[in-house]
C-alpha cells in the first residue's frame, strides 16, 4: 500500500532489512529477523547459515479465517523443503467471543498448521491478535491461550500483543506455563507503536523471565521503506537507520530486562 511499491522493490527493499539485521547482529546469537518467502524471498534464504533466528510467515496477510499460503500446498507438503532453521510463524485474529463457526474452523486450521510443522520437525510459533477483532482484558488472550491448548496445540514460541497491565502478562504465562512448561518463550509484537509506547511494554514484559524478546519490525522500518520506496533514500542510508533504529530498540529492551532482574535480586 505505499507509494511507489512493486514486488521487486518490495523484495529489494527486504535484502536491505536483512543487511540492516545482520549489521546489528554482528555475528551475535539473540538476534533474528521475520521474512516470507513470497516477497522476501532473496533476502528469507540469504538469511540461512547466518544464525539469525528466523520466523517465516504462512498465513496469507489480514486472512480471517485464517488462510494459508498457497506455496504451501494443499496438504501443507511443501514444508518438507523449509530449512530446518525456518520457524513456521501462523499469525491468527482470534477472539474468544468469536462466532462458533469461526472459531473452530479456526482452530482447526491452527492444529492442522501445528501437526505438519511437528512432522516435517520444524518449530512453531503461534501469534495471537485479539485487540483487532475485538475488546481485550487481561484474562482475553490467556483465554485464548488455553483454548489452543485444549485442541492440542503445543508451539515452540509464542508471540503475543504488548500487555498493559502486570496481570494480564501473569495470566498470559501462566496459561503458557500450566500446559507447556518447556515452551522457548514469547516474543512481544508491536502494532506499528511508537518507541516511547514501546519502551513502556518492554519495561512491563521484561519483567516476565518466559518473554525472551520482541518483534516490532515496522517501528523499524517502515519509515525507511516510505522513503526509499518513493525514491527519497539511498540504499546505504536506508540500512543504517533501521540499524540505528534496530540497535536503539534492543538497547531499550537490554536496560528493560537488566532493571527487571535487578528488582527480583
Amino acid at each position: 500500500e505505499m507509494d511507489g511499491y512493486t514486488k521487486e522493490k518490495g523484495g529489494a527493499f527486504k535484502d536491505l532489512c536483512l543487511e540492516a539485521a545482520l549489521k546489528v547482529q554482528a555475528g551475535r546469537t539473540g538476534f533474528g529477523i521475520l521474512c516470507d518467502n513470497r516477497i522476501g524471498r532473496s533476502a528469507l534464504h540469504k538469511a540461512t547459515g547466518t544464525r539469525l533466528w528466523i520466523g517465516r510467515p504462512t498465513e496469507l496477510p489480514g486472512s480471517r479465517p485464517i488462510e494459508f499460503e498457497p506455496e504451501l500446498g494443499e496438504d501443507l507438503g511443501r514444508l518438507r523443503e523449509w530449512a530446518r532453521e525456518n520457524v513456521v510463524k501462523l499469525l491468527v485474529f482470534c477472539h474468544p467471543d468469536d462466532e462458533d463457526k469461526t472459531a473452530k474452523m479456526q482452530v482447526a486450521r491452527v492444529k492442522r498448521l501445528f501437526t505438519a510443522a511437528r512432522r516435517n520437525d520444524l518449530e512453531f510459533l503461534l501469534e495471537i491478535i485479539p485487540s483487532k477483532v475485538g475488546p481485550v482484558d487481561d484474562d482475553t488472550s490467556a483465554t485464548l491461550i488455553q483454548t489452543f491448548y485444549d485442541a492440542g496445540v503445543y508451539p515452540d514460541w509464542w508471540k503475543l500483543e504488548p500487555f498493559k497491565t502486570e496481570t494480564a502478562w501473569q495470566n498470559a504465562v501462566e496459561a503458557i506455563e500450566r500446559n507447556d512448561p518447556r515452551t522457548r518463550g514469547i516474543v512481544v509484537l508491536g502494532l506499528d507503536a511508537p518507541e516511547e509506547e514501546l519502551a513502556a511494554s518492554f519495561a512491563l514484559a521484561a519483567q516476565q523471565p518466559l518473554v525472551k524478546g520482541f518483534a516490532v519490525g515496522r517501528t523499524i522500518f517502515g519509515d525507511a521503506a516510505r522513503a526509499w520506496l518513493k525514491g527519497d533514500m539511498s540504499d546505504a542510508d536506508a540500512v543504517a537507520q533501521m540499524a540505528e533504529r534496530y540497535t536503539r530498540l534492543c538497547n531499550i529492551w537490554d536496560s528493560a530486562r537488566n532493571e527487571a532482574l535487578e528488582n527480583v535480586a
